[in-house]
């Protein structure tokens, strides 16, 4: 069993991460907020996988020996931040982007009848290039560092809707191929969960205006310099560890971008 002194031990290898984290702030740390910090680094670590229950707030409680309530402020926090879902009746499960509503966490295009739609996914093309100076920097690279590039169309009821480019690490999707992606039917980042142990946590998005080109255009079935929306996204799995670069076009003659601000 752990136990959670005020000043957390840097030489156990489980508060190790924990204790770099806090040495670059001389900020005080409360206690719920080391819980959430070793909860996350088991999550990390793949002890309590997505879609698994964790053990209860009393269990967890004993184990790092705080108080209950101590425990239920730091899954308040890790729940309200999706890393966890709480089922009545049932306990706290590791969120899983396999659930129907995570499917729209990460993607805010929404039709105007305000009822979220199945995507029809084509992949145009999946190749390994040597990652370009802005991707390899967004990533966290090294200029020429081996990136997977990833090219979709994104349709809802027929008609095309999102034109996507990834960019991913080469070295975490080394075995991702197109046949993969062609064949898969659920949520891309389930994929990335389920095979690629990498689960997106947070991302940061930038939104422009932008306009069709002519292959643009064609792939998306609108007229040649029609109005579109650009959206660049940077997702990062645990540890802040960005994992993805995601840049789409988006038709907005029947969707809008929403978000929620708190």
């Amino acid at each position: 069993m752990s136990s959670i002194p005020s000043n957390i031990n840097s030489t156990d290898p489980v508060n190790a991460g924990s204790a770099a984290a806090s040495a670059t702030s001389p900020t005080f740390s409360p206690l719920y907020q080391q819980i959430k910090a070793l909860i996350m680094l088991r999550l990390q670590s793949g002890e309590w996988k997505p879609g698994e229950l964790i053990p209860s707030e009393v269990e967890l409680g004993n184990r790092f020996k705080v108080s209950q309530g101590t425990v239920r402020k730091a899954i308040d926090e890790l729940a309200a931040e999706n890393l966890v879902v709480r089922r009545q009746g049932k306990g706290t499960f590791v969120a899983t982007h396999h659930e129907d509503k995570a499917q729209f966490r990460f993607l805010r295009l929404m039709p105007d009848d305000g009822q979220p739609k199945p995507a029809d996914k084509r992949v145009l093309e999946l190749k390994r290039l040597r990652a370009p100076a802005e991707i390899a920097r967004l990533l966290n690279m090294k200029s020429g560092d081996s990136v997977v590039f990833v090219k979709r169309v994104m349709s809802f009821e027929g008609a095309p809707t999102i034109l996507e480019e990834l960019w991913l690490p080469g070295a975490i999707f080394k075995s991702l191929t197109l046949e993969r992606l062609v064949e898969y039917r659920g949520p891309m980042y389930g994929l990335f969960e389920t095979e690629f142990s990498t689960r997106m946590i947070r991302a940061t998005e930038q939104i422009r205006a932008a306009s069709a080109d002519l292959e643009v255009a064609q792939l998306l079935s609108v007229p040649p310099m029609s109005p579109l929306l650009s959206v660049e996204r940077v997702s990062f799995t645990y540890g802040d560890k960005p994992v993805e670069v995601r840049r789409g076009l988006y038709v907005t003659g029947h969707h809008h971008y929403q978000n929620e601000l708190s």
